[in-house]
């Protein structure tokens, strides 16, 4: 009954891994069990509320990654970016895939502009991230070793890497 109906990806990069965080972050207002409130906060199924919730207690959830801010030397282990600015991101991502909000993403968000995606980019990402990789996801200089790693003589989903994790 359940065969096929979850699938899992190797996430080979932090672009795949923040656009995998925000695909999963946005699943309720995709499928519209979520109407989209003022702020991420108020929405009752978005699952970031879970990082919000610890976060206004100065905790961090034990079965989460924590966000460790930009990459520095003896950085600890996380996620390396500011917690605020993928909340942001996720706002502004959330309200730009729903037809009855208005949102636009700045071109020049700091975690795009590290990621080195653009923000066309990073919508197709995060509405159909499922739709477009299958068996791992990451850039095009990542994909190729993962494919020798695999025994694939075909490097699937290379081609869905080179346009919507290029690098600009």
């Amino acid at each position: 009954m359940w065969e096929g109906r979850f699938k899992s990806q190797a996430l080979l990069d932090e672009s795949a891994v923040l656009a995998c965080m925000a695909y999963v972050d946005l699943n309720p207002i995709r499928a519209k069990m979520a109407k989209m409130a003022k702020t991420l906060e108020t929405s009752d199924h978005a699952s970031i509320q879970y990082r919000i919730n610890a976060a206004k207690k100065a905790q961090q959830p034990d079965n989460l990654l924590p966000f460790v801010g930009n990459p520095r030397q003896d950085m600890p282990k996380g996620i390396a970016y500011s917690f605020k600015d993928y909340c942001e991101l996720i706002d502004t991502t959330g309200k730009s895939i729903r037809e009855d909000k208005r949102g636009y993403i700045e071109e020049k968000s700091p975690v795009l502009e590290r990621l080195g995606v653009d923000s066309e980019q990073w919508l197709i990402l995060t509405a159909e991230f499922e739709q477009h990789f299958n068996t791992a996801v990451g850039s095009e200089h990542l994909m190729r070793p993962f494919g020798i790693h695999t025994q694939h003589q075909r490097i699937p989903d290379i081609s869905k890497a080179k346009t919507l994790l290029k690098h600009t």
